[in-house]
């Protein structure tokens, strides 16, 4: 038995996590120390079968000893692997961020003593994801996380969020009920279900049903993957979860549904006419997304646009189905997943320091908070690819790769990426000017909890300002008992550097890890590393 043959335990360790959080659910203490624990475990794993896998190749494992195609069969190549390592990384730095928000609040009871459990299911469900060798894996995979969040992002039951969890409950539905079908066609047209196996069939199919299946799979991973335009949703379902809730989704639940996109791509459908296509969705993607963030005044929803847009920057790696613009995808992916989560972990912490995430009410963060203030730039400068940042390197090998194609649709690309890259500098730049370089007395509206906090013109707190507040009957009382306590809790500040500091490592050691992703690439686009870690040797593509 090899490390990398005990890969499904990277599902089966957060369902045992989730079991006994839920046994513990009248003890949040012991929920998300067992919580901790487990996601910690679970990474350390997943960083052995990386390690293994890139070593030794992919990695395949026939649950129940069933041979495929007729068991159920999970495989670590060098891409999931490295997805599940970034994810799980990812995602326990989320859980301790609302562990320090729940510990912080008192949060003892209630709708939020099923959150444990939930996240991890939502967390075996990406792993899952990640690792399904067959179709019908996948699906499964999706349905876990889709089920998980749907609770996570209703925890509460605010009006806003009940809405904004229909939407989303509605399109999620949808686009599962679409891969359901897209299953029972490839069921019916080649008699499997399994990746590996569907890489040697589907091409003795004829042209127009092999067209017919790929765009039913482009369209349900599509909606999952929140690319125009099938992106409406988001902007409005994301920004309603709690803090926690919203970082880990738009850091992870989309790419999930970019993973597939490769996965079919590379392994399904290699060098498709329907590349042309994709291209042209990554262009609308970046441009439209991007325009939508300029237009926003609320922090929460402008990131949500964002994540839109540089969704259109790994789809643009995909369509061009080569070594390096796939490398620069997965490169782009993995830096996206961290980023985008500690940009949205930050604006938890921003509208618990200052009251709310709107824009306009906002104003001197930077003097009253100094290290908010580098926790935002450095992730924001990061995603607008600011060298030396790993924004900028994803992106640079991203245009370098539409420049080696050299068509007229790969250059639009890399002209739409350079005016989505510089419109998403301009928005976070306008964040900093607005949220933390101006005076709070500039500030339209500020709300009371700013007011109460900010400096006066001796360097205390202007108490006044609160007690001049139309809301000073509903929140004094609150404030003024608050005011002694940390307002940002050390473990969601703590949690947020450790994701922050992450995203500089990627600048670091951007070298290896582009090397990781090339070979990563060249591997998917060969295929027969996964055809033959699942067959064995002597199934050709």
């Amino acid at each position: 038995m090899t490390v990398a043959s005990l890969a499904p335990l990277a599902v089966a360790l957060p369902f045992l996590g989730a079991a006994l959080t839920f046994v513990l659910i009248h003890h949040p203490r012991a929920q998300r120390r067992v919580s901790l624990a487990t996601l910690a475990l679970t990474l350390a794993l997943e960083v052995s079968v990386l390690v293994f896998v890139w070593q030794f190749g992919p990695v395949a494992v026939h649950l129940g000893g069933w041979a495929p195609p007729f068991g159920i069969v999970m495989v670590a190549d060098e891409f999931s692997s490295l997805l599940l390592v970034v994810s799980s990384a990812v995602s326990l730095a989320v859980l301790a961020y609302a562990s320090g928000q729940g510990a912080a609040d008192g949060e003892e009871s209630g709708p939020v003593s099923v959150f444990h459990p939930t996240y991890l299911i939502m967390v075996a469900g990406v792993s899952n994801a990640f690792l399904a060798g067959d179709l019908f894996n996948l699906y499964v995979g999706f349905e876990i996380l889709l089920t998980a969040s749907y609770v996570l992002m209703t925890l509460g039951g605010t009006g806003s969020r009940i809405r904004a969890g229909i939407t989303y409950v509605v399109v999620s539905v949808i686009s599962s009920l679409l891969f359901l079908i897209a299953i029972a066609m490839v069921y019916g047209a080649t008699g499997t279900v399994t990746l590996a196996d569907l890489a040697v069939k589907l091409g003795q199919l004829d042209p127009g049903t092999q067209q017919l299946l790929h765009v039913m799979l482009l369209v349900a991973f599509g909606i999952k993957a929140a690319v125009f335009p099938l992106s409406f949703w988001l902007p409005d379902s994301y920004p309603t979860a709690p803090a926690p809730v919203t970082a880990v989704f738009a850091g992870l639940l989309t790419k999930v549904g970019v993973y597939a996109i490769i996965r079919t791509e590379t392994l399904l459908f290699p060098g498709h006419e329907l590349n042309a296509v994709l291209l042209w969705v990554a262009l609308a993607t970046m441009l439209v997304g991007i325009l939508g963030a300029v237009a926003q005044t609320d922090i929460k929803r402008m990131l949500s646009f964002t994540l839109v847009s540089h969704i259109g920057y790994m789809i643009f790696g995909v369509g061009l189905s080569s070594v390096l613009g796939l490398g620069a995808a997965i490169f782009y992916v993995i830096h996206h997943i961290t980023i985008q989560t500690s940009l949205f972990m930050v604006t938890g912490l921003i509208e618990r320091r200052g009251g709310t995430s709107a824009i306009g009410r906002l104003g001197g963060l930077a003097k009253l908070s100094p290290i908010l203030a580098v926790l935002y730039f450095i992730p924001a400068m990061n995603l607008s690819g600011i060298p030396p940042f790993s924004g900028f390197l994803g992106k640079l090998g991203l245009l370098q790769a539409g420049v080696a194609d050299g068509s007229p649709l790969a250059y639009a690309l890399v002209l739409g990426g350079v005016v989505a890259s510089l419109l998403t500098l301009l928005v976070m730049a306008r964040v900093w000017n607005r949220v933390f370089w101006r005076s709070t007395a500039d500030a339209e509206n500020p709300d009371p909890v700013l007011l109460a906090t900010a400096p006066d013109s001796s360097g205390g707190r202007s108490m006044s300002a609160l007690r001049s507040s139309k809301h000073v009957d509903a929140t004094e009382g609150r404030f003024s008992g608050e005011l002694e306590k940390p307002i940002l809790p050390p473990m969601m500040v703590y949690s947020t550097l450790g994701l922050v500091l992450l995203g500089v490592a990627m600048s670091v050691f951007a070298g290896p890890l582009f090397e990781l992703s090339h070979e990563a690439a060249a591997a998917m686009l060969a295929r027969t590393p996964y055809i033959t870690a699942v067959f064995g040797a002597g199934v050709a593509p």
